[in-house]
């Protein structure tokens, strides 16, 4: 960052993006706060910056999301088999701080646990993440109240991430700071936040493409490393990577993340894997094992169809499926007219491997929710996916709540839940289809039409390619400039007092 004495007076920073200015849903949602940003107004004149306001909102909206529990907190995880699903209010956490052994004082990966699950079946970080939070539950009293306790620290802890990932996205597009109030504000994010450990890995990867954003490569390539240490998703972002630094010819810094992921994942991986090699292996044989599970389209098949599929066929079709979105992918990324953004395919990848699973938990959700800010900023868009991710949060409780509550039959029957499923399926689709449509038609893409390249690439924005095939080695005019609004000149490197 250049410093006070080296900067130029005549250069100004350009103005930030307003969303209520580009934003028909945001404008008219901005009513309720005295209305859209008017044309005279100030930026950086007062303390309530975009980053603070938005890091203000992720607390509040993460707030509610504890209060939404409440019911279960009180009584719901201890009473009853189906009250924390009718309140829709489950949460991992304190179940499994008596069941993974925490409770006892048990050393996760190192000690055997009793029952069906003989290690913790998490990445060797989540299994640190939780084992933290123990160190600050009391070893005494009922556990009940330590199950409470735990779940409450553990809450504590994952607000930070709830936080880092809402700044980091702020941050990343540093013309676009408000696009971050839609992690903030979205609806699945706070309802989904507290049920399992996901927003460690989520965290690290969101401050890992702000790393690449700035172009420090092996900053990123370090944590991207560690959120796969956590998670075993984040790893996949470096298949994008890999195509679009071909594109542009950045293999140096390609490697430099490569080496930056290996080396950190490896360091952190090492001493589990050699002092206890079968608890560090748990969570690879438990993925490879698990048969096919909630809100897979596996699921909907094989309960619809009365079609019987194991866990290797599931395996088999699931990489089957996988192998096919990364070579489109791959065709995507070569041939698009202008060269994708990063953001735009890590969401792609992302959601490939979301759609094809043969389980979805309902936080996974939180994986894709930074990564489609960043791709698609479009309320009206996000929203709707939004809305199809809730409908499945609450579809796969009262499911759960119907097949635990007897002859009761209380909540939503079989049909009702293929149904979410269905509804969660399409809205993804929906949203990776507008994004796919942006990097066809590049003049669709709020970002780029604002006059920017690719804010969250790093040394690729506005790199020229040096690698490309069919078209788009002669794209026609209109594929390389936007419509409306300010151009870009594509292939050349802003200079250093335009660069946002």
């Amino acid at each position: 960052m250049p410093s006070a004495e080296t900067t130029r007076t005549g250069v100004q920073e350009p103005e930030p993006v307003r969303p209520t200015k580009e934003d028909e849903v945001a404008a008219r949602g901005s009513e309720l706060i005295g209305g859209p940003i008017g044309r005279r107004a100030l930026f950086g004149t007062s303390w309530w910056t975009p980053v603070r306001i938005v890091a203000l909102v992720a607390i509040g909206m993460f707030a509610l999301g504890m209060v939404q529990k409440l019911p279960c907190y009180d009584s719901g995880w201890f009473f009853g088999a189906s009250s924390q699903y009718t309140h829709a209010c489950y949460s991992d956490i304190p179940h499994l701080y008596q069941g993974r052994g925490f409770a006892d004082g048990l050393v996760p990966y190192f000690d055997k646990l009793s029952g069906d699950m003989d290690y913790l079946e998490y990445p060797v970080l989540t299994g640190v993440f939780m084992e933290v939070a123990s160190w600050f539950t009391p070893g005494s009293g009922t556990i009940q109240d330590r199950e409470q306790i735990y779940w409450m620290v553990n809450a504590g802890m994952l607000m930070v991430c709830a936080v880092v990932i809402a700044v980091a996205t702020v941050r990343t597009h540093r013309r676009r700071p408000w696009d971050g109030l839609l992690v903030a504000l979205a609806p699945a994010f706070a309802l989904t936040a507290t049920i399992n450990w996901d927003l460690l890995a989520v965290a690290l990867l969101a401050v890992a493409m702000l790393m690449w954003s700035r172009g420090r490569p092996l900053a990123f390539g370090i944590l991207i490393g560690l959120a796969t240490a956590a998670k075993f998703y984040p790893f996949l972002i470096l298949g994008p990577l890999l195509l679009l630094c071909w594109r542009a010819g950045k293999w140096r810094e390609y490697g430099l993340a490569l080496l930056g992921a290996v080396g950190s994942w490896f360091l952190v991986n090492m001493p589990v894997m050699y002092l206890a090699p079968e608890g560090w292996s748990k969570f690879y044989r438990f993925s490879q094992e698990r048969g096919v599970d909630f809100g897979s389209v596996f699921l909907v098949i094989s309960q619809r169809w009365n079609v019987a599929i194991s866990a290797d066929t599931a395996n088999t079709w699931a990489m089957v499926l996988m192998l096919i979105a990364c070579a489109g992918l791959t065709a995507l990324t070569l041939t698009a007219p202008r060269r994708p953004r990063l953001a735009q395919l890590a969401f792609l990848i992302v959601a490939a491997f979301i759609l094809t699973n043969k389980v979805y938990s309902p936080q996974y959700v939180l994986w894709l929710v930074p990564l489609a800010v960043l791709a698609r900023p479009r309320w009206r868009d996000f929203l709707i996916w939004q809305a199809c991710e809730v409908m499945y949060f609450l579809g796969i409780w009262m499911y759960l709540a119907y097949t635990t509550s007897g002859d009761a039959h209380k909540g939503l029957p079989t049909e009702g839940y293929q149904l979410a499923i269905v509804v969660h399926l399409l809205g993804t689709l929906y949203l990776c289809a507008v994004v796919v449509r942006d990097i066809l038609l590049p003049e669709r893409d709020v970002v780029r039409r604002a006059g920017d390249d690719d804010p969250s690439g790093g040394v690729l924005d506005g790199a020229p390619d040096v690698f490309v095939l069919g078209a788009a080695a002669h794209p026609p005019h209109h594929a390389a400039y936007a419509e409306e609004g300010p151009q870009v000149e594509w292939g050349a490197a802003p200079a250093d007092g335009d660069r946002p």
